[in-house]
């Protein structure tokens, strides 16, 4: 296994750091009675648990899917040297508390993106002791996802995660250190354009006191090189990326065909020449655009044929088993003909999107939901999402930002002005982050402001869905036309919903059916169910799938698709694989039907 599919963050790799994942002592704390009990101190020797593994899995060595408010961890660890140690915690859900040695280090709200420590000057040499306090309730108002939010699953919704589901280390990083490198592929000028952000700015004086160095590679051979005196709080420079010799079309393109990375490192050094931080990190050099109507890769036109992957599994929950449980998901949606896929409801272990850049597969990253409108739900959701476009921005397999889904979490948007005003928000303010990626607001149906026009459609017949379809975009343009059309909200479709919110209108944005299919064979139990009729065997299967597929694929103005979905997932049994990973029908054949149209 190469060094970055080993490190929790592998876009961003120091080279002294140590995985805290393993064995961890755990105690559940039903009656709040940790802080008053100083648990901290007197931790109650009631469980093991396997970070980064939740208690309600199998893998976790507890295996109790019940929901318990707050959950306490507690491990030991060594050093040798106290200096510049930070501790990362990639993932807990939902709020956190950390304490290194009985002092507390500070606290953390949020499930889904990443967050850091740094243990000064409460580590000491030989044996220390970290302890966490976990709490993460059923309440509507914290982005869950697909986490349900009842006694029992229901619908689409699954067994709740709590706590450490992601990996913790610690790294060795200095105080004033690189806390974030922003890279941005200029595709058509040949450049790299790269920001980074200093951890302390605070310690920066009237005048220039730090060096900035930046080497770039590509399979081993140095492509660009820069060195320059900061003289601001963040710097600012760009890269040349064409490969000497080749200054006409050097540059090495980042795409399914081409997954080409370029090796990044980026080093910080006082004015005395002293090296303070190095960081080792990569970049794609790609180009997302959108032009009459369609998706352009690299200005060409790309037709996108995505799956939704849940990212779940029986053992483990929402933690992938191992890396290379990631790798064989990934290698069996490439093996199906599929160019990429949508992460739903879901901000996957960074290694996935890492395997994605290395595979050249696309990405469409999405926030999971809240399932209530108010107050508390915009800042929360607010907050954790515009850290989560910053952590994920680099990856040139990501595409695509999804903010919202099928209406979850901004109920009434149809007909109310404040749930749109807030997807019009996230929208800008994602904007204002990442201008260079499209973004949709409402996946599905309702759309407010949104760079691509996507809708769920679970029609089983392929007619019935080419004639829903067929020539809609054409007339929807037209400001006197009266055709009953999809995206004229004219009609409904889907049982029942609209293209768009009241008060917005189509004005030509690209089409994708973004959800569909979700073939199921006869189930086993009651509670187990897929979209539409349930197939008997595998013969109806296909001849199903084909013919939705085809119909999607003949219509001209549709620039891609989505289907439902990777692997079943607990009742939800609409999956091509089993939770296991087992094909259910001829793989072959979805990959025939799949590269139809390409």
């Amino acid at each position: 296994m190469d060094d970055r599919k080993k490190h929790p963050r592998p876009q961003f790799i120091r080279k002294e750091w140590h995985c805290l994942d393993g064995k961890w002592q755990f105690a559940f704390d039903d009656e709040d009675e940790g802080i008053k009990e100083n648990w901290v101190e007197n931790f109650p020797l009631t469980h093991e648990i396997l970070v980064p593994f939740t208690y309600e899995t199998e893998l976790s060595g507890i295996n109790d899917p019940s929901h318990h408010k707050i959950v306490w961890y507690q491990t030991i660890f060594e050093v040798s040297d106290v200096a510049n140690q930070t501790l990362y915690f990639e993932g807990v859900d939902f709020e956190t508390q950390v304490w290194l040695n009985g002092q507390l280090l500070g606290s953390h709200k949020g499930g889904y993106e990443r967050f850091s420590f740094d243990l000064a000057p409460y580590l000491t040499i030989g044996t220390n002791r970290i302890t966490v306090r976990v709490e993460d309730s059923l309440s509507c108002e914290q982005p869950r996802g697909k986490q349900r939010w009842l006694q029992d699953n229901f619908g689409c919704w699954y067994v709740q995660t709590t706590g450490i589901w992601k990996s913790v280390w610690l790294e060795k990083a200095p105080l004033q250190r690189v806390e974030q490198v922003k890279m941005r592929p200029d595709l058509d000028n040949d450049l790299v354009h790269i920001e980074v952000e200093l951890k302390d700015s605070s310690v920066m004086p009237d005048t220039p006191s730090y060096y900035l160095e930046a080497e770039a590679s590509f399979k081993g051979k140095l492509i660009s090189y820069h060195k320059y005196l900061l003289q601001h709080n963040n710097g600012r420079f760009t890269l040349d990326t064409r490969e000497k010799g080749n200054a006409d079309s050097g540059t090495h393109r980042w795409s399914p065909q081409t997954p080409n990375l370029y090796d990044l490192t980026v080093r910080l050094y006082d004015t005395e020449g002293h090296l303070l931080d190095e960081v080792l990190s990569y970049f794609g050099m790609r180009k997302i655009s959108i032009e009459n109507g369609h998706v352009l890769l690299n200005n060409r036109t790309l037709y996108q044929r995505l799956i939704l992957d849940q990212g779940y599994w029986s053992e483990s929950g929402m933690t992938p088993p191992s890396v290379e449980a990631l790798e064989k998901d990934l290698e069996r949606i490439r093996e199906m003909g599929y160019n990429g896929l949508r992460k739903h409801q879901k901000i996957e272990d960074e290694r996935f999107y890492y395997l994605c850049d290395e595979m050249g597969l696309l990405v469409w990253a999405e926030m999971p939901s809240t399932y209530v409108f108010n107050d508390v739900a915009i800042a929360q959701f607010t907050q954790e999402w515009l850290q989560i476009v910053k952590q994920y921005y680099n990856h040139p397999s990501i595409i695509t930002w999804v903010a919202f889904n099928e209406s979850w979490g901004i109920k009434g948007i149809n007909e109310h002005k404040r749930p749109q005003s807030f997807t019009e928000g996230i929208y800008h303010l994602t904007k204002a982050i990442d201008p260079y990626r499209p973004v949709i607001t409402n996946d599905g149906w309702e759309h407010t402001v949104s760079d691509i026009l996507t809708l769920h459609d679970y029609e089983e017949l392929g007619e019935v869905f080419s004639k829903r379809y067929s020539d809609h975009r054409d007339f929807a343009v037209e400001e006197d036309s009266n055709k009953e059309r999809i995206v004229n909200n004219k009609i409904q479709f889907n049982d029942g919903w609209f293209a768009f919110a009241n008060g917005y209108r189509y004005t030509g944005q690209p089409i994708i059916i973004s959800e569909f299919g979700g073939i199921a064979f006869t189930a086993d139990r009651k509670d187990q169910w897929g979209y539409g009729n349930q197939v008997k065997n595998e013969e109806e299967f296909m001849t199903r799938f084909e013919n939705i597929h085809t119909a999607i694929q003949d219509i001209p103005y549709i620039s891609g698709f989505c289907y439902t979905q990777l692997t079943d997932v607990e009742q939800e049994v609409n999956g091509l694989l089993t939770p296991q990973r087992e094909a259910k029908v001829d793989l072959t054949q979805v990959k025939r039907i799949n590269e139809r149209r390409v």
